[in-house]
């Protein structure tokens, strides 16, 4: 029987990330997560996962909803400035390995470990499951590992709230080498160093399920519409009262993405001591993010003219990312010592 081969490091950082395809992407996705693969394309090697399979764990009622939305999503990556040339982007269900590796790292956790997992706990609060919680759902931070895994990355951008999902891969990784054979690389999290949008109208997170939310797509007039309505301090009544600035959204994505910061700060200091208008620095901010979306506005219409250039992006990176799972799965295969075919 072949010896397995320990994991090889990389020349540059391979990096995973992705979204779960249940609608268009907006400014959350952006600021959050975007931006930061716009830049680690040309740092790193680069995956990003359409994760259809996580997506059908609470939409399994609408898998054609999850079908659209994969190529709607990656037109999205594409408008916001993924290059083809650099980034690989993964349908997640036409990669059978990872269904596989996913089966094989159930073994190496319990269930009341991901019982106390902080994150599937909050999400498992959200969607009021109670008891009836989909076993899919349960599980799918195995899930995550085992893309994690098979694409070999050793770093994964993630949120604050996301880091016990990938200390629970770092552990499955460790037993699984420890048990088996030193095959797989253990990640790294890079932090995301912006804090995620609230909602337009003032809650904590923003989602186009909750309808408060800027798309990707929306037209300069929607980005006006949506931010003339936004929630500001309730308290503010007319220009010359002071007002707050803390959960505030208007200036929480100000902070985000208005490029001079003395500015927005200029802007902050004279809100709260009196004499600004919400009006005046909600226009403000309508230019700021028409600003930020006009290129991707650009990119987006450009791609929308050459659909077939977004079916080669999913296709090609989906062959491409399940040449790099079937390696790892066949060093997995070996240190399993499972009979070979």
């Amino acid at each position: 029987m072949t010896t397995p081969t320990p994991a090889a490091t990389p020349a540059r950082p391979r990096v995973l990330t992705g979204d779960r395809p249940t609608g268009a992407l907006h400014l959350g996705h952006l600021a959050g997560s975007l931006q930061n693969r716009v830049r680690l394309q040309d740092e790193a090697e680069l995956f990003v996962l359409l994760a259809d399979v996580q997506a059908l764990t609470d939409h399994f009622d609408r898998p054609e909803q999850v079908r659209e939305n994969v190529l709607a999503v990656a037109l999205d990556y594409l408008a916001a400035g993924l290059d083809p040339q650099k980034a690989t982007c993964v349908v997640q269900s036409a990669v059978p390995e990872l269904a596989e590796l996913t089966v094989y790292f159930l073994n190496l956790v319990t269930v009341s470990h991901l019982r106390q997992n902080p994150t599937v706990k909050a999400e498992i609060a959200q969607k009021g499951y109670g008891e009836a919680i989909p076993a899919g759902f349960f599980v799918y931070p195995v899930s995550q590992a085992a893309d994690i895994a098979a694409f070999g990355a050793t770093l994964v951008p993630v949120g604050d709230d996301q880091l016990p999902m990938l200390e629970q891969t770092r552990e499955i990784v460790r037993r699984f080498n420890a048990l088996y054979a030193p095959v797989l690389a253990e990640p790294q999290a890079q932090l995301s160093r912006v804090p995620r949008l609230p909602g337009l109208d003032g809650q904590a997170k923003m989602s186009k399920s909750l309808g408060n939310a800027i798309a990707l797509g929306d037209s300069a007039d929607e980005v006006a519409r949506k931010v003339m309505g936004m929630y500001t301090d309730p308290g503010h009544l007319r220009a010359s009262d002071p007002g707050r600035v803390e959960g505030n959204p208007v200036f929480t994505f100000l902070d985000a993405f208005d490029p001079d910061p003395a500015r927005v700060q200029a802007l902050k200091d004279q809100y709260r001591a009196g004499g600004l208008g919400d009006v005046k620095v909600k226009k403000h901010l309508i230019d700021v993010l028409n600003g930020v979306l006009a290129p991707i506005r650009t990119r987006r219409a450009e791609y929308e003219r050459d659909p077939d250039a977004v079916l080669r992006f999913v296709t090609e990176g989906t062959a491409r990312g399940r040449e790099v799972a079937a390696q790892t799965l066949g060093q997995v295969r070996r240190a399993l010592r499972l009979f070979e075919h």
